[in-house]
């Protein structure tokens, strides 16, 4: 699978940001997708997820800031941040997993990150 985020930039504090991830092959819909993010000097860290029932969970950061969406039908999952933040600021990366029935991951896949900065 390969992943192509899209969408970053440059805004200012309380400005908002949407984020698109493309998604290459058939099998789209069967992978749980999710956002991550590494700042300068941090550790990444998961900013919210989607599974193929459409079951969505956030990180506590982005919780009532971020939404989390995906179209089967174009390959693409999208997040939506409002009222960004300059600890927002990081490269921000698709990421697609692939389970078995049974709950074993059977793939990983990371797309290259797109940056987003939040600045005055």
């Amino acid at each position: 699978v390969q992943l192509q985020a899209s969408g970053g930039g440059l805004v200012q504090p309380g400005g908002s940001l949407r984020l698109s991830c493309i998604a290459s092959g058939s099998r789209f819909r069967l992978y749980d997708m999710s956002w991550y993010r590494q700042a300068p000097g941090k550790e990444r860290e998961l900013v919210a997820h989607i599974t193929p029932e459409f079951y969505i969970n956030y990180e506590d950061f982005a919780r009532g800031r971020f939404t989390i969406s995906r179209d089967n039908a174009k390959n693409t999952v999208a997040l939506q941040m409002n009222n960004l933040k300059p600890e927002d600021t990081a490269v921000y990366h698709c990421v697609a997993e692939e389970y078995s029935p049974a709950g074993i991951q059977r793939g990983e896949f990371w797309g290259p990150g797109t940056q987003v900065t939040v600045s005055s």
